[in-house]
């Protein structure tokens, strides 16, 4: 069969030479000085404001109905601060850091410096197409790297944008920008590159992850998982109910951090419960035609999400579709949020990550038994937890693992700017955003600089009793 006319063959045969490229337009400037790195960021940032209304567009293209505000809000204002944060942080971060030096090797001098790794690929989920690409861009540039970047196929209008724009901001020799399907992605996780950083979910992060071995790359990995929302007893379920419906309807629930199921006292379910309908009809009044509440991506998630409804319908599980407006929303992409209680523990909404506005409510009898769940389960990228008591907030944030935490409120960990975000066991590994991101992306290179007088020949061969003399100095008890 002849590929030669397929357009991701086409795309795959072209992946070996841009890495090349780039590869070469690193080694001909392996350590940008801070100023060109401030001008990269500078450019980057510009392609964002001058942009503005067509990234909206190509993402709502992209989606049939991503709310505006949402964008601003999610993608667009957290790319802007994390380039302020960079560009304020910069200098400091590239400075040498001095190290101690053993009183053995003393007067010798340490430092660590970090390097830029060279060339990176960046992989970009469809939830979040211009944050989650902009996002590890900002690391990767502010450590001096060259980068090659992978769209998801299921925003092509996206993926097309940032192609442009970064060719006419950036350059080809620092910015490669790559568009295609399934075989093109395979194809970028297995090129050699000195850092790759994907994310998506945990079945595709295995393949990206063998792939990468293969080079012996290292990865960075956001993926996902079921991150839990804890009611504590006797918590304002008012106040619960409002944060858990501004995280979970945030892109209709297509976020990697939104809360996934919530845990609540039995006697206190009906409650929250009531409290949730009251806050997301309230938030969205109406669904179908409201510029405000955004779709699900597409018909293959829409299917998807209804398939697990209607399995854990089937199985017992009582079902409430939160649509204030009693709407008719047959033909479009849009699910309200709809709650689900005493859902099977074997069905697929309890087992996998749910990625849209499905949301299953679990009672617990004691607080231990809503720790115990947690516990037994994989540990997520994100917890929450509603509680006003020191000691159990203290008990939680020791007694869970999770990949960040938020206490009374849900998603705003990650827009903090001085904080790591990054995922843990099934959720993910490694970090980016802050000063993790930039380290990320950076050779810690270790120096010891020797003068040219010390007492180092002492230690010379050939050894003799001022050797032995030293050495039990030297392996003294500590």
């Amino acid at each position: 069969m002849d590929n030669s006319t397929n357009p991701g063959f086409a795309i795959v045969a072209a992946l070996e030479p841009a890495h090349a490229r780039l590869k070469r337009a690193w080694q001909a400037d392996a350590f940008p000085e801070y100023e060109q790195r401030i001008a990269l960021l500078d450019k980057l940032a510009r392609m964002l404001h001058a942009h503005e209304d067509d990234w909206i567009a190509a993402i709502n293209a992209d989606f049939g109905q991503r709310s505006a505000v949402e964008t601003r809000l999610a993608e667009l204002f957290p790319s802007q601060e994390g380039i302020r944060h960079a560009k304020k942080m910069l200098k400091r971060w590239m400075a040498p850091q001095k190290r101690g030096v053993s009183l053995w090797f003393k007067p010798a001098r340490a430092h660590v410096r970090a390097q830029p790794l060279g060339v990176v690929g960046i992989i970009v989920p469809w939830n979040y197409p211009l944050y989650l690409a902009v996002g590890p861009m900002i690391a990767a540039l502010a450590a001096g790297n060259r980068i090659m970047l992978k769209m998801s196929e299921f925003t092509p209008h996206t993926g097309e944008l940032m192609a442009r724009l970064c060719l006419e901001a950036l350059g080809a020799d620092w910015v490669e920008v790559v568009n295609g399907g399934p075989e093109v992605a395979a194809a970028f996780s297995a090129l050699p590159f000195d850092h790759l950083l994907f994310t998506g979910s945990t079945a595709i992060g295995k393949h990206v992850m063998r792939a990468a071995a293969a080079n012996l790359t290292p990865v960075t990995l956001e993926l996902g998982g079921k991150s839990p929302a804890i009611v504590a007893p006797g918590f304002d379920v008012r106040r619960a109910a409002e944060a858990i419906v501004v995280g979970k309807m945030l892109n209709a629930g297509q976020t990697c951090v939104a809360p996934d199921y919530v845990l609540v006292k039995a006697g206190e379910r009906d409650a929250l419960v009531r409290e949730i309908r009251l806050a997301a009809s309230r938030m969205y009044p109406t669904l179908r035609d409201n510029p405000d509440y955004t779709s699900v991506v597409n018909a293959r998630h829409h299917q998807r999400l209804s398939l697990w409804l209607e399995e854990a319908r089937s199985a017992g599980a009582t079902v409430e579709a939160i649509n204030p407006g009693a709407e008719d929303l047959s033909g479009s992409h849009k699910l309200p949020l709809t709650l689900i209680s005493d859902a099977p523990p074997d069905c697929a909404l309890m087992q996998e990550e749910i990625f849209g506005p499905l949301l299953p409510i679990v009672a617990y009898g004691k607080f231990d038994e809503a720790l115990d769940y947690v516990n037994a389960r994989a540990r997520p990228l994100a917890l929450y937890l509603f509680d006003e008591d020191p000691m159990r907030i203290a008990r939680v944030e020791r007694e869970t693992i999770a990949g960040g935490m938020c206490v009374n409120t849900t998603v705003l960990h990650v827009a903090q700017d001085d904080l790591p975000f990054g995922g843990v066991g099934a959720s993910g590994m490694g970090h980016y955003h802050a000063h993790e991101g930039f380290l990320t992306f950076s050779k810690l290179k270790p120096v010891l600089a020797m003068p040219k007088l010390n007492v180092l020949s002492l230690t010379h061969a050939p050894y003799g009793q001022r050797m032995h003399w030293l050495l039990k100095l030297m392996l003294r008890r500590p």
